[in-house]
This record gives structure tokens, sequence and C-alpha cells, in this order.
């Protein structure tokens, strides 16, 4: 048999096989090409013996809950993980293969509060590898989120570095944030004096928007940014484009986590903020327990001798609505160097919401942050050309000639949804641009596959589940795999397979069909045609309006698919005094309680030297010749031990039980 035959049916290297081979007792030499058949039966039954008794001292190691040991007693060496300089906490559980929620815990362990969105060093990474049992090392490859990393700085250069002659004032543009159902929508329909809410389902805000007012004949531009948790990394982008926010708080309800979240945000943000007091109205309000739930937070109301601002408002009733807007004004005269913008430079700005119109096709709400765009503007994504500005429509949908900086905009015209946060920008002409979007598509697929894959299950042990996300704009996409992110668990994986904008397609169908995925469209439907080749493939759609009712329907297919929880503990120790019959896979010995009590148990662990030998059940107990269900420590039985492992005399035995 050729060597390399070899190597591959035991599914390893060729030079992996030359290295383990001494130690299996087998020296063929590392130039041998071929090897007799039958040393090489005996190599592969060598070698699936090994692999065996290397499960076997994992799973035992489990069990006692001790390090990972080798068959000779060594700790196996680490497995090595590559890191850049700065990772998302996401990626970084990604690349581990471990859930989420265990990286995140880890980091609280060691003292990091963080998202799943935000960013850790290196130095953080090894700590916490270190402890999860990896072995961190730098990459020094160029990281997937560098060309938007490229963007957002020359963004921050172009907003900074200009000469101070071209710098005109331009509308603050005000991020509205706070815990879900504390009424920041509310606040913002008092303010614009529509009704946004109602056209939300259930009340919460799924897509993020912009809007202006007018006050004191000066404009305010608003982000109204969702809520609830599944909609943090859109929260971030709105505080990345924002020059004050308001943070919103229930006056019934005072600090949530959600707010804590948002503080943290806008402080990261070094955003100046007011706190909106929302729902005085209410009988149980109590405005001075949300300053006292500040204050313990070190941020001092200014009436109790601080700096934070706090305005309460009763968005139901329009109460303190005026002064709220007055002082946005104050904050903003306050903070009036740093909301100047170059009008006359080509227009740049930072995408707030895109997704696919029927009739308009790729749209995006675009923040004018320099520079003023036009119809015609030629439009450039990370260099490459992605669209000529065929028209731009304002906040309430009229057409307009002109957007100015600190103003939002619908671009029509595009070649392509852009990512949300990724920053536009207008090109001098087409020939310094690179024509082909292919580039940025494929980095966009290669971004959404490391990062939303279900992290790296190499041990075989977990499931998962497989889910297509169509949704009707890219933010609620997101959002939704946020949430999903968050319910993985160490063994079960959810997969998104794929995602997209726009209606369920006849490919969708034959994808899920393919992989045995589930179908979520949010807000969009199949055509007839495509749901009766669902029917036909069998394959399952759902339809949502509320990002609740998805994660509830995953988190029913998880528990669906999870298997009883196994636990172990240990109940006692015997030490083997004599060996009275031996047979294959069946004992019958003398035994000394020493620890706890002995029962009929289905995992006993053999001790020898301090070390596990193997495993085995006890189904019988005899004590004083009588069958006895336990036996307490200090009193000798006999006991019927069935397993492979060959026990002898001092042999310590560890009883388990189990339970489900």
């Amino acid at each position: 048999m050729n060597v390399t035959e070899l190597a591959r049916q035991l599914k390893t290297t060729t030079s992996e096989l030359f290295t383990k081979l001494p130690a299996l007792g087998f020296d063929i030499g590392r130039k041998a090409i071929k090897v007799d058949d039958r040393i090489a039966y005996r190599i592969m039954e060598s070698w699936r013996r090994q692999e065996r008794q290397e499960r076997e001292v994992a799973r035992l190691a489990e069990i006692r809950g001790g390090r990972s040991v080798g068959v000779d007693g060594v700790e196996l060496p680490k497995k090595e993980i590559k890191v850049q300089n700065v990772i998302t906490v996401r990626e970084f559980a990604s690349l581990l293969g471990l859930p989420v929620n265990q990286v995140m815990v880890e980091l609280m362990k060691n003292g990091v509060l963080t998202s799943i969105n935000e960013r850790i060093d290196f130095d953080t990474a090894m700590i916490i590898g270190e402890n999860l049992g990896f072995q961190i090392v730098a990459d020094d490859n160029v990281s997937q989120g560098e060309a938007s990393d490229q963007s957002q700085e020359r963004l921050k250069e172009i907003l900074t570095n200009n000469t101070a002659e071209n710098f005109v004032s331009r509308p603050p543009v005000v991020v509205v944030m706070g815990h879900v159902d504390h009424g920041k929508t509310k606040i913002l329909d008092a303010i614009r004096k529509t009704d946004v809410v109602a056209t939300e389902s259930g009340g919460i805000t799924q897509h993020i928007g912009a809007y202006q007012v007018h006050k004191k004949n000066k404009l305010i531009t608003f982000i109204d940014t969702p809520g609830h948790e599944a909609f943090t990394a859109m929260r971030s982008r709105g505080a990345r484009v924002a020059d004050i926010a308001i943070l919103v708080i229930a006056a019934d309800d005072s600090i949530q986590p959600q707010t804590k979240e948002a503080i943290k945000i806008i402080q990261d943000a070094k955003l100046p903020f007011v706190v909106a007091i929302n729902k005085i109205d209410k009988p149980d309000a109590n405005i001075e327990r949300v300053k006292k739930d500040l204050a313990d937070l070190n941020l001092l109301p200014e009436d109790w001798g601080g700096d934070v601002i706090c305005a309460p408002v009763s968005a139901k009733e329009g109460t303190g609505i005026d002064d709220l807007l007055e002082t946005i004004l104050l904050v903003a005269e306050m903070n009036k160097d740093t909301i100047m913008a170059d009008p006359s430079r080509l227009a740049i700005g930072t995408i707030i919401e895109s997704h696919v119109d029927k009739g308009e096709g790729p749209v995006a709400t675009i923040l004018v942050q320099a520079g003023i765009l036009r119809p015609g503007d030629i439009l450039s994504l990370e260099g490459s050309f992605c669209g000529k500005v065929k028209a731009l429509k304002d906040y309430i949908g009229e057409n307009v000639l002109q957007v100015a900086p600190g103003t939002p905009a619908k671009i029509l015209g595009l070649k392509l949804a852009p990512g949300v946060g990724s920053v536009v920008e207008v090109a001098g002409g087409l020939e310094e641009l690179n024509k082909d979007i292919k580039h940025y598509k494929q980095k966009q697929a290669k971004d959404f596959s490391t990062k939303f894959s279900g992290g790296n299950d190499e041990s075989g042990k977990s499931k998962s589940l497989n889910y297509i996300i169509k949704g009707d704009v890219l933010g609620s996409v997101e959002a939704i795999i946020e949430s999903l992110a968050k319910l993985e668990t160490a063994e079960i994986k959810i997969k998104i397979i794929g995602k997209g904008l726009g209606i369920i397609t006849e490919s969708d169908i034959l994808k899920a069909e393919g992989s045995k995925a589930k179908i979520f469209g949010f807000h969009v439907k199949p055509a007839t045609n495509v749901a009766e080749l669902a029917r036909e493939k069998k394959v399952t759609i759902k339809y949502y309006e509320v990002i609740y009712h998805l994660i509830e329907e995953v988190k029913q297919d998880m528990s669906e698919l999870k298997d009883l929880e196994v636990t172990r503990q240990l109940i006692g120790k015997a030490e083997v005094i004599k060996i009275f019959r031996s047979e294959s896979n069946n004992m019958i010995l003398g035994a000394r309680a020493v620890d706890g009590y002995l029962a009929v148990c289905d995992t006993v662990i053999v001790e020898r030297g301090g070390e596990a030998v193997g495993s085995g059940k006890v189904n019988r107990l005899e004590s004083a010749r009588q069958i006895v269900d336990k036996v307490l420590s200090g009193h000798e039985c006999g006991l019927n031990f069935e397993g492979k492992v060959n026990i002898q005399a001092g042999d310590v035995l560890e009883f388990y039980q189990e339970s489900k």
C-alpha cells in the first residue's frame, strides 16, 4: 500500500503519519513510498486504537473536571489560533469555535464589559484565549474589515483636517437612544407631529430613520435608532455619525440594561447628551428616582450640582417638547466649533439604511457629512463605482436638487445596496474608479461567511440549525442575525447560510432544500410560484413582522433539537482490596468504601497512581452476603464491575451518579 493512500485512509497527512509512527512501534523510514499490506493493516489498527484511547482519556478528564491529558498523562498542547491586532468579540468567538456568550462571560470574569460587536485588542484576546484553553498568536495578515476601517479613517480626516475658512456651520445631528419601550419614537412623533409608531409593527422601531425639524429658524437632524437589544450594531452606527445624543429614560421605569448600554455607547463616542425623562404624566412617575439612579452611575444632574442636563417630558401629552428642542439648540451652540463642515469639497457621507425597492431598485439613506450631494454625481464605495445619483429625496419623500452637510437623503441610482455604516463619496470621474463592483460584493459575502457562520465545530459533537434570512432592509437583517448569534450554545450552532434583501426567490428555495434550512421572511413574502415550489420541495417558510416572534421561533427550534443534559456528580470512592473473578468485560471485586457512599452507577472511573485508566459501571453491590443499594464509608463490600479495563488490587474506584 502506498504511504499516501495509508495517510488518506487514516485522515491525516503523510508528514504527521511519519511523525507518529515511532510512538506506535513502527519505524518504516520517512523516505518510504510503500509499506507491506500486513504492516499497513497493523498500523491502521494501532492508529485507531490510539485515537479511541485519546478520546476516552479526554472523556474521563471532562467527567472529572480535570485538564485534558494524553494517554501518558502529559497535558495535550493547546490549539493555536491566529488573531489580528484588534478583533470583534463575535469574530473572536467564531475563531475559537465557542458560543459568543461563553467568551463574553470569560471577558466579564476579567473585568471587561463589552458587546458582541465591540473590539478587543490582541493582549485581551490572548489572555481570554489562554483561559479558554487556546494558544493565541499574532496574525500579521490584513484584517477583513480593513477596507471599511480605511474608509472610516478617511472620513474622519476629511471632517477634521480641512482649512478653517472652508468650514461653515451645519444642522446638528441628534441620535435618540434608550431602553426599549421608553418612548424614543413617541418623542420624535411629538417633535415631528407625525405618528411613526403606528406604522411600526408591535410599536417597536424596526428600521433606522433620519428626519429633520425646524426650531427658531434652525434645522435639527434626528436619527431614530431602534431600542431593542437586537439593534446594538445599529445604535452604535447611529452614535458614530451624531453630534448630540438624547438619552430617553422612562420616569416610571428608570434606568434599565439597555439604558446602561446606551450610556456606554454615548461615552465611548464622547457625545454631549441630554437626558429626556419621559412619561412624567404617568401616576407612578418618579423623576427624582431617575436622577438618583443617574447619580449612582456618576452622571450628576445639573440641578444636583452636576453637568448632566435633564429635561422632563411627556411625549404622549406633548409636555416639555419645546424645552427639549431649545436645550438641544443650546447644547449645539456650546459645541458649535465641532458642528461644522466643508461644503466646497466633493460630497461624502455615511449610509444610515439601505434596501432594495421593487420599483426603484437598490436605494440607500445617506447622511451627508461634507460637501453637497447633487443628482448626476458619480458615487464611490471603497474605491469602486457603485452608481450615479439619479434622484435625491428628502425625509418626507420629495425630490430635492441638492443635499447639504448634516442632512439625510434617499439616493436612487445605486448598483447595489451598500452596507449600513459604510462610507460613500462622490468621485471626480469614472476613470479613477474600479468599475467592477464584484470585489465589494465578494468581500461582503466573505465577511458574512466569517462573522455569521455559527462558529467552527471540529469535534463533530454539536448540532446545527440552518436558516436563510430575507428582509426588506439591510439593518433589520443584520439585527436578526445579531440576535440569533446570542442564542448559540456549545451544543447547538446557528448557521445563517444565506441572507438578502427583497422577496424570497426560487434560488432561496433551492438553497434551503440543499442545506435543509428554514427560510425567514421579515416584512417580505415569496411570489405565488415560489411558494408553490417551496411546498413541492417541502421547504418551510415563516413570515414575521416583529423580531421578537422570529427569535422565539428559533428558541423553540433549539429546544426541540436539544438533548437532555446529563450531569455527573461524584458520590463516593472505594479502594479495591481483592479480585475474586476476572472475565472479559466483567470482574467481581472486593472493595472498601473510603469516601462518601457507594451505589449502583453507570459511570465508575478506575484510578491508578492518581490517573484515570478506564471506566465502566457497577450493576450489583453486596454486603454481608446481602444485595444492597448503598454502602457507606468505612464498610467493605463485594461488587460486580462491567468494563474493559483490567482492575488491580489497590486501584481506586470513583462512583459518579448521573442525572438528566
